[in-house]
């Protein structure tokens, strides 16, 4: 773990002693989608470089928050996966992506790093309304070369990437730019696949639309006038 300290008696400041390093929010970011593997992490996190990235890994395994794991059969390779208390940073990242939604453009962003799963990761953070406890649907979109999942767990919508581990009560086909029209609310699940943008590859259409109702994404009045 990083010995550098703000040295204050405030919980703010002691949980950025601990994540506050470069690099360290994207780590997890990424290990909110599920485990991944080394090699995987450097891949979605161009620029860290593999020392950098082992130890970051490392500092977060020594403050509790990745452990090391083996991804199922028939992959059964070494992996990192978020510990209890990583996982208890869901909701303020998700929440932080969604107030990073509203924030104007900035040029020296690069368009080609935009990713569909990080929008429905963000995206899952505008549910508001429980949905029924019991149901363990997922819901699994190809959008492009990315294959990610919304799995239904305890009334809750959690993004994961890669395939649905088992049969989705909808699979989706898109391009990225419908994908984001469709998350910003300025394309409807209905248009979007009677104009043709849309595939239902398999499962239901009112799935599909049930989704977007239960995940509404309302951009920032007070940001957008200052755009």
């Amino acid at each position: 773990m990083t010995t550098k300290t703000y040295g204050q008696m405030c919980s703010i400041a002691r949980s950025l002693d601990i994540l506050g390093e470069r690099w360290s929010l994207l780590v997890i970011r990424e290990l909110l989608l599920g485990p991944k593997r080394f090699k995987s992490l450097l891949a979605e996190l161009p620029g860290i470089g593999g020392n950098r990235l082992s130890d970051r890994l490392k500092g977060l395994e020594e403050a509790g928050i990745v452990r090391r794991t083996t991804l199922p059969a028939p992959a059964a390779v070494p992996a990192y996966v978020l510990t209890d208390l990583g996982e208890r940073l869901r909701e303020p990242l998700i929440a932080l992506g969604l107030w990073g939604l509203d924030l104007p453009a900035d040029e020296r962003i690069d368009p080609q790093t935009t990713r569909a799963e990080l929008i429905a990761m963000a995206l899952t953070g505008t549910q508001t309304k429980l949905l029924d406890p019991a149901r363990r649907d997922d819901f699994e979109f190809q959008v492009g070369d990315e294959l990610f999942h919304l799995q239904l767990r305890d009334g809750r919508f959690l993004a994961r990437s890669g395939p649905s581990p088992s049969t989705p009560i909808v699979s989706i086909s898109c391009d990225l730019q419908t994908f984001i029209e469709l998350a910003r609310r300025t394309l409807t699940p209905s248009q979007a696949v009677k104009d043709g943008r849309v595939s239902i590859l398999s499962g239901s259409r009112t799935a599909f639309i049930e989704l977007y109702r239960a995940l509404v994404y309302v951009p920032d009045a007070r940001v957008a006038t200052l755009r």
